[in-house]
């Protein structure tokens, strides 16, 4: 363990991948933070309700097909690996090809889907209102945030986070520009945000498919043409591994989901404040995911090299520097999160509220570090059921102790949450050992 650590280079290799994506993604919840923050200074809390309601299904129906980038991280990795370049070039086209039939039955069923949803919703009806017209406008930037999944995911596997960094930076920042723009500046309100991300969607889609055409060509891949007429074959690999990361994606949304709508039961502060702190939820997600990215495509690279050696070596280094982020995270959470809250809402009620909770919130980084790292891990060997089983096992897990501890009511769902992440830790962790001291873990798990 200290050999790794003391091998520069290791380090080297984990944040030319990580810090990239940790910077990067800081930008995603940054963007949820300006919402907040926009949306939050307007005279009523039902605006930002609306806008966490709406912003919560949309990414519901984006994240669940997140595999996308997960499924073509790991596979372009593994090929990249191997040195396969026909491998690599054909997982694009397939992925993008399967981004876009998403997007055209998301658009087409958006309506009833609507519909359906916001009926089971429990929020007031102001919040309903708002929170069906950023759906419904949302819902058209589905093709671009679709592809970006694809880019993203085989940008970095090909073990290159930099473009995918700046593709997320200049998606966002666009985002943000225009949210103020919008909101602020045109008086569009709720309207106004939602119309801000399609915008950015579309251009960080133009800008990455610029990334991928340039590292095409630095890396002599087969030509984009002849891939297209093959698109087929080799289809079924990622189809079944897409199926079971879809499957653990449903898990993950449905507690998220259930944590807003019931959230929404207990008033209109009590939402507006669950807003504030799960942006600082996806803060932490997506800060810890930079290092989760780079364990995919290390992982990845690994096994496409059938290296065990090279394999521990990334582990090692990736879990030494999640584990120092988390513990600064915590700090920050912990010294300074009634200040960070007021910059987000000057409304009393929701300051209120929001400082209540801040104690859960505190604790998540050093529980979630684990489950986002193996994750990373089962991401990168393409074990896509036993990431399903994990999640299935911990969404269990969450509704039983939000069951349990119902009475306390928003402390219920914090709690829930919390014990959430260490159940998906806890069981990847028992999974990993067993199939680590059997010597079955560094085969690739899914074949063509």
């Amino acid at each position: 363990m200290l050999t790794a650590l003391k091998d520069k280079s290791l380090h080297y290799q984990v944040f030319a991948l990580a810090l990239p994506m940790v910077l990067s993604n800081i930008t995603v919840p940054l963007l949820g933070l300006v919402d907040a923050a926009v949306i939050g200074h307007l005279d009523k809390s039902w605006y930002l309700g609306g806008v966490a309601v709406g912003g919560t299904m949309i990414n519901v129906t984006f994240w669940l097909l997140g595999f996308l980038r997960m499924a073509t991280t790991g596979i372009t990795a593994q090929a990249f690996g191997s040195k396969d370049k026909h491998a690599q070039a054909a997982i694009f086209v397939q992925g993008i090809a399967l981004a876009w039939l998403f997007a055209f039955l998301l658009i087409a069923l958006h309506q009833p889907v609507s519909s359906m949803i916001f009926h089971f919703s429990d929020a007031s009806s102001e919040v309903k209102v708002y929170a069906e017209q950023y759906f419904s406008i949302r819902i058209w930037g589905a093709p671009a945030a679709l592809a970006n999944f694809v880019i993203m995911g085989w940008l970095l596997g090909a073990q290159n986070a930099k473009l995918p960094m700046w593709l997320l930076i200049v998606t966002n920042l666009v985002n943000i520009v225009l949210d103020v723009l919008f909101v602020l500046g045109f008086g569009w309100k709720v309207q106004g945000a939602a119309a801000a991300s399609v915008l950015a969607d579309y251009s960080g889609m133009l800008l990455g498919l610029w990334f991928v055409s340039r590292q095409w060509l630095a890396h002599a891949l087969p030509s984009l043409k002849e891939k297209i007429s093959t698109v087929r074959h080799g289809m079924g690999r990622l189809l079944k591994l897409n199926r079971d990361i879809f499957l653990r994606s449903l898990c993950l949304q449905a507690t998220f989901t259930f944590m807003t709508f019931q959230g929404a039961t207990l008033g209109d502060n009590v939402v507006a404040a669950n807003a504030v702190l799960m942006s600082f939820l996806m803060l932490v997600s997506y800060a810890m995911d930079g290092f989760a990215y780079a364990m995919e495509a290390l992982v990845g690279k690994a096994v496409g090299a059938n290296n065990r050696d090279q394999l521990e070596r990334y582990l090692i280094t990736t879990t030494f520097w999640s584990f120092i982020i988390s513990v600064i995270l915590t700090l920050v959470f912990s010294l300074a999160g009634d200040r960070i809250v007021s910059l987000i809402s000057d409304l009393p009620a929701v300051q209120a509220e929001a400082d209540i909770y801040l104690p859960w919130l505190a604790a998540v980084p050093l529980v979630a570090m684990w489950c986002f790292l193996l994750d990373g891990i089962f991401v990168g060997a393409t074990r896509g059921r036993a990431m399903r089983n994990s999640m299935f096992i911990a969404t269990c897990g969450f509704f039983a102790i939000w069951w349990l501890l119902d009475s306390y009511g928003n402390h219920a769902l914090w709690a829930a949450m919390l014990g959430f992440m260490a159940l998906r830790g806890v069981t990847l962790a028992i999974v990993f050992g067993y199939q680590w001291r059997k010597n079955i873990f560094l085969s690739p798990a899914v074949k063509q």
